[in-house]
C-alpha cells in the first residue's frame, strides 16, 4: 500500500495556460493561470507542468523564482530524444539542453508567476557506467491499492491499474506519458512495463537508483538501497523515514493492482528485480493501447501462441534490444510481422510499439 506523504502525494492537472511563456534569449517566464482538474492528497498539493521550452543557446543550468508558493523542477530534453531526470531548482543538468520543461509544485496556496534563466555552466560528465537496458536492483513491492484517488500526477486511479510509484519525483512521468518506465520482474519469471505516476512509498525525496554524488538525500546509503529498506533493516536513521515515521516494512516501490496481481501475477507483497528504463540507452519505443488502461501481452517468442510472460502497459516505454520476424499482428500502429525483443525471452509486437528508430535484427 502507499503510506501518504506531507508532499506531492495528489496533483492537479493542467489543460492550459492563459498566457503562453515570454522568452528573451535563455530567461524566459510563464504566468501560471490555470484551471485545476484535480486536486488531492493530504494534505492537498498539486503540479502544474508547463509546455516544453525551446532555449536560445544550449544550456545546463538552471534557476528559477516563484510569485507566490510553489517549488520548481526542471528537466533538459536529451540529444537521443528522451529526458533527464526532473531535478529542482536551481538545478545543473547531466548534459547540456536546446529544450527544458519546467514544473510548479504547490504546497498550499496558488503561484501566480514563475521567472527562469538558463545558462551553460561546467559539470561533471554524466554517468553512463550502465548497461544498455538502464540501472536493475532488487527492492521490496508493496500493493498501492487506492482505488479513485488520484496519484501525484493527477492520474485518477483505476481498478486493476498499471502503473507504479517510486519515492521521488525525479522519475515522476506526466500523466498519460511513459517517459519515466520501469521493468519489474517477480522471482517467477514474470515481468511488466509500467510508467511511474505517482510517489511514494514512504519517502519522497529518495532517489536510490543514482549514485551518492547525485543522490538527493541518504547520500550515505549504498546505491540501490531504498532509505526505507535500511531503516527497517538495519535501524537506519533510527529505524524512521524522512518525515519521522516508524518504517513498517523496507518498500522501495508501490505497485498499482494491475501490476501486482495480472502482470507479476503476486499474491503477497514481495522482493522484485526493477529496472529503471530512463537510465539505459538505445531504442526506445511507446507502449500504445485502444483501451486508456490497456496492456499487451508480452510473449517468450515472437508469435502469439508462445507463452504469456508478462504484460506492458498503455504509455509505458520499452527499451528495444533487437527486433525479430515473426508473427503478422494488427494493432494500434498498423499491421506488421516485427516483434521487438525488449529483454531475455520477452518480446512485443511492434503493432503495439510506437517509435522505435533504429533496432538492429535479433
Amino acid at each position: 500500500m502507499r503510506y501518504l506523504l506531507p508532499l506531492v502525494v495528489g496533483a492537479c492537472m493542467v489543460v492550459g495556460l492563459a498566457s503562453p511563456a515570454q522568452a528573451s534569449g535563455n530567461e524566459w517566464s510563464a504566468d501560471l493561470n490555470y484551471k485545476l482538474v484535480s486536486w488531492g492528497g493530504s494534505p492537498r498539493t498539486g503540479l502544474i507542468e508547463l509546455e516544453p521550452h525551446r532555449l536560445a543557446q544550449p544550456a545546463n543550468t538552471v534557476t528559477a523564482a516563484v510569485t507566490g508558493d510553489g517549488v520548481v523542477d526542471v528537466r533538459g530534453l536529451r540529444p537521443d530524444g528522451q529526458w533527464t531526470e526532473w531535478l529542482e531548482a536551481p538545478a545543473t543538468l547531466p548534459v547540456a539542453t536546446n529544450t527544458v520543461q519546467t514544473r510548479v509544485v504547490l504546497s498550499s496556496g496558488k503561484a501566480e508567476r514563475v521567472q527562469l534563466t538558463a545558462s551553460d555552466k561546467p559539470a561533471p560528465a554524466e554517468d553512463v557506467s550502465i548497461a544498455a537496458a538502464g540501472r536493475a536492483y532488487r527492492v521490496y513491492a508493496t500493493r498501492e491499492g487506492l482505488v479513485g484517488g488520484n496519484t501525484a500526477n493527477g492520474h485518477t486511479i483505476r481498478s486493476r491499474d498499471h502503473f507504479v510509484a517510486l519515492p521521488s519525483r525525479r522519475g515522476l512521468a506526466p500523466n498519460n506519458s511513459g517517459s519515466y518506465s520501469v521493468q519489474v520482474c517477480a522471482s517467477n519469471g514474470r515481468c511488466e512495463w509500467a510508467p511511474v505516476w505517482d510517489v511514494g512509498p514512504w519517502n519522497t525525496k529518495d532517489d536510490y537508483w543514482n549514485p551518492s554524488t547525485t543522490r538527493e538525500m541518504w547520500k550515505n546509503l549504498p546505491q540501490g538501497k531504498p532509505e526505507a529498506q535500511a531503516a527497517y533493516e538495519d535501524n537506519y536513521n533510527g529505524g524512521k523515514d524522512q518525515y519521522g515515521r516508524e518504517v513498517a516494512n523496507p518498500a522501495g516501490i508501490d505497485l498499482a493492482d494491475g501490476v501486482f496481481w495480472d502482470g507479476l501475477k503476486l499474491t503477497t507483497n514481495s522482493w522484485v528485480t526493477v529496472t529503471y528504463l530512463w537510465t539505459g540507452s538505445g531504442p526506445v519505443g511507446t507502449v500504445r493501447t485502444s483501451a486508456a488502461n490497456g496492456t499487451v501481452n508480452v510473449r517468450s517468442g515472437a508469435n502469439s501462441s508462445t507463452s504469456q510472460v508478462g504484460l506492458a502497459a498503455n504509455y509505458a516505454q520499452v527499451r528495444v534490444t533487437c527486433q525479430l520476424t515473426g508473427e503478422s499482428v494488427t494493432g494500434t500502429q498498423g499491421t506488421s510481422n516485427i516483434w521487438y525483443r525488449i529483454a531475455s525471452g520477452k518480446h512485443v509486437a511492434k503493432a503495439y510499439v510506437a517509435g522505435v528508430s533504429g533496432a538492429t535484427s535479433c
